[in-house]
């Protein structure tokens, strides 16, 4: 029999379970049996707990056990990340990256750790590069391994070697998400269109082409027909002529002649060498057209790498050589310098004109200048458009062309010969033997003939048109997305590049932030000595004032005074 147990109000309630680790809903339990787990593992109610486990049922227990467990793995899991994941992966990355920025290696052990990080870097950047020479240059597989190789191996001793250079390698990454990573992904933009949209407008302008070179054809064939049509006609209007006249006027063969060319292949062969020669002037436009972009492609996707890499290299000289260089940001070192120094106030007051480097909020200036090159990036994408909708517009023409070729009618061609011939007597013969003067029919041809024009492609086999591939119009879509995303991301670069370099010459960052902080302090000075010289000047001010109106009302009295003493006078005289 099973022991009732009285459990507080509201613990009837059923609650779902869900696994903190995987996500997955695992069922659901009473706040009962919530209640009991928690006396149960506190110990209270011994006695409780020994009474039901003779009683509770299977799936009581097995529901208390799943919420045991998900209880405790969710509370182990959420302590062994924040007490040990965490803090290791973190204390692991800064190890690293000390190590990394380090001008020389202490031990072995960091110079092992060192030469690890760097082959790994250029592992990873010797793929990179050579996906890029190979899919977006489109220069053989061979010499892409060659230079991507050749490039591996000098980037991975010069980031071994050369303390500096591995703060500039370490700042293009980020300068990949400025104006510079713009270009090439605009390069790179370009790139796609050039091998893959050009192409598709150039074969459906063929198959254009082709078409019109069926019709042609095909109408060359009505048209012979047609003069075959014309020499029948001739000669039944010739035989027509001479049943009419008489024999002393009949001319030794009264029939028309005409000059027909019954050579068909001959003029196949030179539509034939006609369309091969606009196919070839074609092929040759197209060619030159490809190969003008892929080479200025090229050069501007090699300047652009020289030039990012001197913009790194740039940034770093100016950082080493100038206090005042992109030195406006609140670190924490200042906030530690003011705080030692007791000047805290000095931040608080030029919150407006200094900005914190992990801040999100960015100023007005800076959305200004992110909007400009929005609207730069906007421009690029109607450019790109433009073609993809040359792209679009060529298969939309190309297969109209194709399916309105094929069903053209025949053009009915119609022929009609209509002859009389009559005979008049003259008036000098009439009057001679008296016959009246008229005309006499001798006779007459009216005939009808029909033939048809055709101007179809239907007998000729014409590929279809090529569709616009979709998958280079989202490839495109995806980059310009990521184009309009790096706009917004150049601020957010340009600080990581200055905590960058800061990470790698740490006394010249703390030259750097002494230089603010006393630029600072003098500032606050002259705005303090400015604010104590408005007072005395206000101060100096109201004094004055006073004077002038003590020194009025003294007049007045002595004149009051004056008047009364000259109109005593008066009386007495």
């Amino acid at each position: 029999m099973r022991t009732s147990q009285q459990f507080p109000a509201g613990l009837g309630q059923r609650v779902p379970i869900r696994d903190g680790l995987s996500g997955s809903w695992e069922g659901s339990v009473t706040f009962a049996h919530i209640w009991w787990l928690s006396m149960r593992a506190s110990g209270q109610g011994a006695g409780l707990v020994g009474a039901r486990e003779g009683s509770v049922s299977p799936e009581l227990i097995t529901e208390e056990q799943t919420l045991r467990l998900v209880l405790i793995s969710r509370m182990r899991a959420r302590v062994y990340c924040e007490d040990s994941l965490f803090p290791k992966v973190h204390r692991t990355l800064a190890d690293l990256w000390w190590i990394y920025s380090k001008p020389v290696p202490v031990d072995g052990r960091e110079l092992w750790t060192l030469f690890l990080q760097c082959s790994c870097v250029t592992a990873v950047i010797g793929g990179l590069f050579y996906n890029w020479m190979f899919a977006s240059l489109e220069y053989s597989w061979h010499l892409s391994v060659a230079v991507a190789v050749s490039f591996s191996l000098l980037l991975l001793l010069t980031l071994l070697l050369v303390h500096p250079a591995r703060c500039v390698f370490s700042m293009i990454m980020p300068t990949l998400g400025t104006k510079q990573g713009r270009k090439l992904l605009f390069s790179t933009c370009i790139m796609i269109a050039v091998v893959n949209i050009t192409p598709n407008i150039m074969s459906n302008l063929k198959i254009i082409l082709e078409v019109i070179k069926c019709i042609c054809k095909n109408s060359s064939d009505s048209l012979l027909n047609s003069t075959a049509l014309l020499g029948k006609v001739s000669w039944e209007f010739g035989d027509a002529i001479q049943e009419n006249t008489y024999p002393i006027y009949k001319p030794m063969n009264g029939h028309f002649r005409f000059s027909l060319v019954q050579n068909r292949s001959l003029i196949y062969e030179k539509m034939h060498l006609a369309g091969e020669k606009i196919s070839r002037e074609f092929l040759s436009v197209e060619v030159l057209v490809k190969d003008s972009i892929r080479v200025a492609n090229r050069l501007a996707a090699g300047f652009l790498m020289l030039y990012l890499c001197f913009e790194s290299t740039w940034y770093l000289k100016n950082y080493l050589t100038n206090l005042r260089f992109d030195n406006f940001y609140i670190t924490k070192k200042l906030e530690r310098l003011a705080a030692d120094r007791k000047a805290t106030h000095l931040l608080v007051g030029s919150s407006k004109k200094l900005i914190r480097p992990t801040g999100l909020k960015l100023s007005w200036e800076e959305v200004v200048l992110c909007l400009v090159k929005a609207m730069l990036v906007t421009l690029a994408l109607l450019l790109l458009l433009v073609v993809v909708a040359m792209d679009h517009f060529a298969f939309s023409v190309a297969d109209t062309v194709v399916r309105r070729a094929g069903q053209f009618s025949a053009v009915p061609i119609t022929l009609g010969i209509k002859y009389k011939a009559n005979m008049v007597i003259m008036r000098f013969v009439s009057k001679l033997t008296g016959f009246p003067s008229q005309e006499f029919l001798l006779g007459g041809l009216d005939r009808t003939y029909h033939h048809h024009l055709i101007l179809s492609s239907a007998r000729c086999s014409i590929s279809p048109p090529s569709a616009p591939n979709p998958s280079v119009l989202l490839a495109v879509g995806l980059l310009f997305c990521i184009l309009y995303i790096t706009v917004f991301l150049e601020t957010y670069a340009r600080r990581l590049c200055r905590k960058i370099a800061a990470s790698f010459f740490p006394a010249w960052e703390e030259e750097r932030v002494l230089y603010l902080y006393r630029k600072l302090s003098r500032r606050h000075s002259k705005e303090k000595n400015s604010v104590e010289g408005t007072r005395v000047l206000l101060g100096v001010k109201g004094v004055s004032d006073t004077t002038a109106q003590a020194s009025a009302t003294g007049s007045h009295i002595a004149f009051s005074r004056v008047r009364e003493a000259f109109g005593a006078w008066r009386e007495k005289h």
